[in-house]
């Protein structure tokens, strides 16, 4: 019961200071603040580290690593089957559905050798659809989650064998909004998903048994009140192959100037005030967003196993290799929004290529394709794969997607 009631009264202060954070006291934070903060963080979590003989973009499995992921599973699906009722099992992580939307991935041309892999080999053009969701593990009013956001891009229409075999044509892309995952490894994972079950995930960062404050100094450096989804930059946070023997982490940047605004602030916005100025962007402009990788160069300072490190820009840019357009539209169709639950976001729909690397990301594997079934299994959907050809109430008047290329 005190534990509780401290975790109500932090979740106060932190609506609170959600409420008044926007528009001037985070944007003058961020601008001075938060990478000197950052670097100082990364310094002192690479202090504490060990320096192990790894190569670059080299996997080395951890013990208990196989416990870890199926401790995290149980509470999931534990978590899922006493907050949602049947037929309305919503995902365990990146819960809430601000908007799924049509788009298109363009391949860049002209890009460096060493870049010219998998799925970037030559300049194509990709049909998509993209989903902007919240954090979860509730769907809540936009106002009062922690601040974080997530995007999930799967690519249509690509040819070659894929990893995970469940979808033969996609290549999924996710990322959330902090360049650092909120947990270093599984078995960190573990706990966190033990403190969410119980409606108490604060304490996974102060749990005195084993503390995370640096984590939660590095989250809390961008979770932040968010004001519109199509203007925000989200990252991979963990490592891929960019072709055999290089890895690389990926990251979207918004090109486009949108909304930012909050009516109601600093009282009661709407509950949807995220998918409302998503809605507004939409009707009037399409939105891009940059596709970028970073190259790992230094196999300790951008560790493969470790993802609450911050991988340094000194030692390798983030390079432009493609371009998400999305193109005017109205998302807001009831089946459109239904249609969210036949889909399943799996970083392994991908081209051996692009597999992902290190022991969170081989959680995922099983993990994400597990949670997927259980949920549409709960809730009576079939999985599909799509195509870009689905259809939504009116076409016409839904969707514009014949805009003229720039």
């Amino acid at each position: 019961m005190l534990l509780r009631l401290l975790h109500k009264l932090l979740e106060i202060f932190l609506h609170l200071e959600r409420r008044i954070e926007q528009p001037f006291l985070r944007p003058a934070f961020d601008a001075v603040l938060r990478m000197p903060i950052a670097l100082a963080t990364t310094w002192l979590i690479n202090v504490r580290r060990s320096r192990e003989a790894v190569g670059l973009a080299e996997e080395t499995p951890l013990s208990g690593e196989d416990d870890a992921v199926e401790t995290m599973i149980d509470e999931m699906r534990r978590h899922l089957v006493r907050d949602f009722p049947r037929g309305g099992f919503e995902r365990a992580g990146n819960t809430k559905t601000h908007g799924l939307v049509r788009g298109e991935l363009r391949i860049h041309d002209n890009l460096p050798e060493r870049l010219r892999k998998g799925l970037f080999a030559t300049p194509e053009t990709y049909r998509c659809w993209v989903r902007f969701s919240g954090p979860g593990p509730h769907v809540e009013p936009d106002i009062n989650d922690v601040g974080f956001g997530s995007i999930s891009v799967k690519a249509m229409g690509v040819p070659g064998d894929k990893i995970w075999r469940d979808e033969k044509h996609t290549q999924d892309f996710t990322a959330v909004c902090t360049p650092t995952f909120v947990t270093p490894n599984v078995m960190a994972n573990a706990r966190l998903q033990y403190w969410s079950r119980r409606h108490l995930p604060v304490f996974y960062f102060f749990d005195p048994r084993a503390p995370h404050l640096l984590d939660f100094i590095m989250q809390g450096l961008w979770n932040e009140t968010q004001t519109n989804p199509l203007g925000q930059t989200y990252y991979s946070c963990v490592p891929y192959l960019m072709g055999p023997g290089q890895a690389m982490q990926y990251s979207f940047w918004p090109m486009t100037e949108v909304p930012r605004s909050i009516p109601g602030l600093p009282f009661r916005p709407a509950d949807n005030y995220l998918r409302d100025n998503m809605a507004r962007t939409l009707d009037h402009t399409g939105v891009e967003f940059e596709l970028r990788v970073q190259v790992q160069t230094d196999p300790f300072l951008m560790p493969i196993e470790n993802n609450a490190v911050l991988w340094p820009k000194r030692l390798s840019p983030r390079v432009p290799v493609a371009t998400l357009h999305i193109p005017p539209q109205t998302f807001d169709h009831p089946d459109q929004f239904a249609f969210t639950s036949n889909l399943r976001f799996n970083p392994w729909h991908c081209l051996p290529d692009h597999r992902p690397l290190g022991n969170q990301s081989r959680a995922r594997m099983r993990m994400y394709d597990e949670l997927a079934a259980f949920r549409q299994k709960m809730n009576g959907v079939p999985h599909i794969e799509p195509t870009g050809d689905e259809v939504f109430g009116q076409a016409a008047a839904s969707v514009r997607i014949a805009e003229p290329a720039e």
